[in-house]
């Protein structure tokens, strides 16, 4: 399988990363799975990760109720930002929407009120050696100075196994965090060729020269699949995604 997949991938410009890890089998396929990647999206999960610590901890509630004001509020992906002010949500609206949607607005108020250090904190922790958070999303300023938030591959399959293995944060946190993420309404990627019956714990990063997914695909045999690329064109990225989600499956499913 690894030779098909690299067939698809050589055809694609920029970066590639996979991390593929069979549930039952144990078997693995890398390919520059401990290789930085800038992260857009997919940096949602770790924060995702520190937001549930926080709850665990008992510093956060998930029913807490919280203000957003109209200078908070980013672009692009979401709803918060299209939504009429005044504007309070709960906690667990916030994170959910982050993960669903994708929203900006929804994860850079969840980064202020936990904060950059305790994220990163948490981060390393868990044993993530490649991902960091370095800045807002949206937050231009930042971008020009080069602060960039990064991941790789392996690091996103490791919060994928805790996911699948109760130790993302706490058992009562991965299922809620499982749960979730079977909500992705994003479904361009991985998704996309799979049989619609096969459920999917995932979430999406793109940007104008790069495109992620990485999740948890539920097959006859469940796998962790994380493909990642930077310096690429997306179109042709995003194709090469979906035909090696779909061999994984295909492999995954005998």
């Amino acid at each position: 399988m690894l030779d098909r997949i690299n067939h698809l991938m050589e055809n694609v410009p920029g970066t590639f990363g996979l991390y593929y890890h069979n549930l039952i089998t144990g078997e693995k396929l890398v390919i520059n799975a401990d290789r930085p990647f800038l992260a857009a999206s997919v940096i949602k999960l770790p924060v995702l990760m520190a937001v549930m610590q926080e709850i665990h901890e008992g510093r956060l509630h998930s029913t807490d109720i919280l203000g957003l004001a109209r200078e908070e509020k980013v672009p692009s992906c979401g709803a918060l930002f299209y939504m009429d002010d005044p504007q309070e949500v709960t906690l667990k609206d916030l994170y959910t929407l982050m993960i669903i949607l994708s929203d900006n607005t929804a994860a850079n108020r969840l980064i202020r009120l936990v904060g950059i250090d305790r994220i990163n904190q948490v981060i390393g922790e868990a044993g993530l050696h490649h991902t960091r958070l370095n800045r807002l999303l949206f937050d231009v300023d930042a971008q020009r100075q080069g602060k960039e938030n990064t991941f790789s591959p392996a690091d996103a399959g490791l919060l994928l196994e805790g996911i699948n293995q109760d130790t993302f944060v706490s058992p009562a946190m991965s299922r809620e965090a499982n749960e979730i993420l079977l909500l992705q309404q994003l479904k361009n990627k991985l998704r996309a060729m799979i049989p619609r019956g096969v459920p999917i714990a995932h979430k999406t990063g793109e940007d104008s020269d790069m495109t992620h997914d990485v999740g948890i695909v539920y097959a006859k045999q469940p796998f962790i699949l994380c493909l990642t690329s930077n310096d690429t064109d997306v179109v042709a990225a995003e194709e090469a995604i979906r035909r090696i989600a779909l061999l994984c499956y295909q492999h995954s499913s005998v």
